[in-house]
Order: C-alpha cells, then sequence, then structure tokens
C-alpha cells in the first residue's frame, strides 16, 4: 500500500465522521426551531388573551386588584419582549445567511 492510499482511506474516515456530527448537529438546530417557533406561537396567543382581559373595566377599585393588574400588565410586556428576542435572533440569522449567499 502506498503513501496516498492510506492518506485517502484516514482523510475518508474523517470525512465521515465529520459527517456524522454535522447531521446529527443539524437535526439538534432544526428541532431547536421548531421548538421556538412553537413557543413563539404560545406566547403570541397568551399575549393576546392577556391583552383582552387587560381591555376590560374593573369594577372594584382596591389596591391588591391594582397590584394584580399591575402585575398582569407587565407579564404581558414580559412575553413581548422573550418574543421579539427570540423573533430578532432568528431574524439575525436569516439576514447574516442572506449576506452570505449575496457575497
Amino acid at each position: 500500500m502506498s503513501v496516498w492510499m492510506i492518506l485517502c482511506i484516514v482523510l475518508c474516515a474523517i470525512l465521515c465522521v465529520s459527517i456524522y456530527f454535522n447531521c446529527k448537529h443539524a437535526m439538534i438546530i432544526l428541532a431547536f426551531q421548531e421548538k421556538i417557533e412553537e413557543s413563539l406561537d404560545i406566547l403570541d396567543e397568551k399575549y393576546n388573551s392577556i391583552s383582552t382581559i387587560l381591555e376590560k373595566p374593573v369594577f372594584f377599585d382596591s389596591l391588591e386588584i391594582r397590584e394584580v393588574i399591575r402585575d398582569i400588565s407587565t407579564s404581558r410586556d414580559a412575553i413581548l419582549y422573550i418574543a421579539n428576542n427570540l423573533c430578532s435572533i432568528e431574524q439575525n440569522i436569516d439576514s447574516e445567511e442572506v449576506h452570505d449567499f449575496e457575497l
């Protein structure tokens, strides 16, 4: 066996290992992206639900009720903040991919 044959066998083995791990990590990334999209859908539903609740007038004016409404409003804002952050990460990744293709 020549040196070139041994080198080709070693490189093919390394290539196979690399392809295996690339596919494995690609599947993990795709599953993660799917879970993020599902989470964004849930956050959108909850945001809309909380917004409709906050639009209803409150007839009982006590300190506890005001605190609960303030907490609900803060929670709604937190949901919107989280959803916007997750979307901005996805948009940054998409714009980087488009930029890479333009080069």
